[in-house]
């Protein structure tokens, strides 16, 4: 057998490869939407993908599962779990409780685990080659190592009501009558990893196993002691903020996603090309550069999408497809750039990247206005934003400022003053400058706080070493 973790640092999120060597087939689970390494494993080990599925309807990204099917032939299934409200919309396959794939010696067989979801499934393998009992579990956002899929996101971003309570309590019943009856030894493959925001405390380790998680984990203790409700109460305790974006995927992937096909690489464009597209409004320009270097100078209305590592999180952050119609240009150094920005960007959705230009020499510049600690108490302005995430700031923050995460702003207008200017920051400014080029281009005036947190927590302690030493 062949298992294969597919790992995006950009979204924290695993899909997974699984093949039968004497078959010479495959099961992919979790696809994200640019397909070529798929495609480009199945090559290197003399495979076809003949199935492709999913543990569940995902908010974080935009799944693969319909493009690698499209690509390739294979089967699709998806759970049939859920009830009515959880059903795809979509031709697959459907899969319930104990419903198996079988490609040569292996069975990848579906257990229904709801509470990050309704509908979610875990699959459990076994390498019929050497035992009859499975020996992994692809648990998706059920388990991760040392954390548990957050059961909120459906009120966070699906528009549930009081969701996260009914989610709490059926994971704590599928980690007692599913996960918690597997015998220690079975290896956990989670779909996502430390960063992900669909847990609040996730590891970075690829793996676990049942075992581990049974003593070490901090749900543990209340499953040995069935204690529900302190489970539920420590699970809903301190979820991270969910970004705005992951409504926009949980319709899209509910729905399925539009196949793209085989894409060109984004072409090059002439900087008058570029120039003319502006000034007619026809184009969104996106500067792919650290915010470090847009601070120097960019194109007005600009976004800035640092990328390509971190392009996805950060460009569902600034451009929503649904409300934008116009396509992007991208700044990036040179074509392999591009083309890996424009990858990430379909990860989430957003489709519609026209080319690049390698610089900005011809087109108008601006310079993103900074304003330092030193200044900010006699700025005058009108709101204080602090873009980070609630328990960042709930953790210590500029006194009087407000919190609305980077990932949520540009979908709460409705929360900003109307009038005057905005001093944003984050922790260091790479997440700020990417809220505040957003906000400049939806209309408003704002100020990043240079160094951002960190430099007005540095200038604070200053002072006070300078008032010391001069009481002194």
């Amino acid at each position: 057998m062949l298992l294969e973790r597919i790992y995006d640092d950009d979204l924290a999120q695993a899909s997974y490869f699984v093949g039968c060597q004497a078959r010479g087939e495959a099961v992919v689970v979790d696809a994200r939407r640019d397909i070529g390494e798929y495609l480009d494993l199945a090559r290197a080990h003399g495979m076809r993908i003949v199935a492709v599925t999913e543990t569940h309807i995902h908010a974080d990204y935009l799944s693969g599962t319909r493009e690698l099917a499209a690509a390739t032939g294979a089967t699709v299934y998806v759970s049939g779990e859920g009830g009515e409200d959880w059903q795809y919309g979509f031709d697959a396959e459907r899969l319930l409780d104990g419903d198996a794939i079988t490609i040569g010696n292996i069975t990848v067989r579906a257990r229904h685990t709801p509470g990050h979801t309704p509908e979610h499934l875990s699959f459990l393998v076994t390498d019929g080659a050497f035992s009859e009992h499975p020996g992994y579990m692809l648990s998706g956002d059920f388990v991760f190592a040392g954390d548990l899929g957050r059961p909120d996101l459906l009120d966070e971003a699906a528009g549930g009501v009081d969701t996260r309570y009914e989610g709490a309590r059926l994971l704590f019943a599928s980690l007692r009558d599913a996960f918690l009856t597997l015998p220690d030894h079975v290896q956990v493959y989670p779909g996502h990893g430390s960063g992900s925001a669909c847990g609040k405390a996730l590891g970075a380790l690829p793996a676990t196993t049942v075992g581990y998680e049974r003593l070490n984990a901090w749900w543990a203790p209340y499953l040995r002691d069935g204690d529900e409700r302190g489970f539920i109460d420590e699970l809903l305790d301190g979820q991270p903020d969910a970004h705005a974006y992951f409504a926009r995927m949980k319709r899209q992937n509910k729905e399925g996603p539009r196949v793209l096909g085989p894409l060109a690489a984004p072409p090059e464009l002439a900087t008058g090309e570029v120039g003319g597209s502006l000034r007619e409004d026809e184009t969104v320009f996106v500067d792919t550069r650290p915010h470090t270097e847009v601070h120097g100078g960019t194109v007005p209305g600009a976004l800035n999408i640092p990328g390509p590592a971190k392009a996805a999180s950060f460009g569902a952050w600034a451009y929503d497809p649904e409300a934008e119609s116009r396509p992007l240009v991208l700044l990036a150094p040179d074509g392999d750039t591009a083309r890996a920005v424009r990858d990430h960007l379909l990860r989430v959705g957003i489709d519609h990247v026209v080319g690049y230009t390698t610089s900005l020499e011809g087109l108008p510049t601006t310079v993103p206005p900074l304003i330092s600690p030193a200044e900010l108490e006699d700025s005058g302005a009108a709101l204080v934003l602090d873009v980070r995430n609630r328990t960042e700031h709930a953790a210590g923050h500029i006194p009087g400022s407000r919190q609305l995460s980077a990932g949520r702003v540009l979908w709460h207008l409705d929360e900003l003053p109307a009038d005057g200017t905005i001093v944003s920051y984050c922790q260091g400014g790479a997440r700020n400058s990417v809220a505040a080029s957003a906000l400049r281009r939806a209309g408003y005036d704002v100020v990043e706080l240079d160094g951002s947190y960190a430099g007005w927590a540095a200038w604070r302690q200053s002072q006070g070493t300078r008032a010391g030493t001069a009481a002194g």
